[in-house]
């Protein structure tokens, strides 16, 4: 069972998640998932489609958008669109979860949306430290 840590009430992110955890994510109140993970980054991890088809089975909507790296201005934005087209909470996750939380932070940072310190105090309450990543 993969560790959903809640970052605001519309958004949280997780380690590599299974296709099991769609049902829960569903239960749990998310309607859009996220996936950050390029296919083949690891030979254990599910693929895309796979996870694209748990998701569409239990009705949630499901985007892949791969990030390898630290997440640039343009991966940042797609989550961001995504999120804003999103029906109800979203779920991000890649291998750790700190790509998927990155690219949020950079979003909400570029939309204005957020400050500098509320986005570390976010994160860091989910467990992530981005004093390192995001400029200030």
């Amino acid at each position: 069972m993969s560790d959903f840590r809640i970052v605001t009430d519309d958004f949280a992110v997780s380690p590599q998640i299974a296709v099991e955890d769609v049902a829960r994510a569903k239960s749990l109140g998310f309607r859009l998932i996220i996936n950050n993970r390029p296919d083949g980054e690891a030979p254990d991890q599910p693929p895309s489609a796979a996870m694209a088809a748990a998701a569409c089975a239990s009705g949630l909507d499901y985007v892949h958008l791969p990030v390898t790296g630290r997440p640039n201005e343009d991966q940042a934005r797609a989550v961001s669109e995504a999120r804003a087209h999103a029906n109800g909470p979203a779920l991000a996750f890649c291998r750790s979860g700190t790509r998927s939380i990155t690219a949020w932070a950079l979003g909400e940072l570029a939309a204005g949306t957020r400050t500098r310190d509320d986005i570390l105090s976010l994160a860091a309450d989910a467990g992530y430290d981005l004093s390192a990543v995001l400029p200030g």
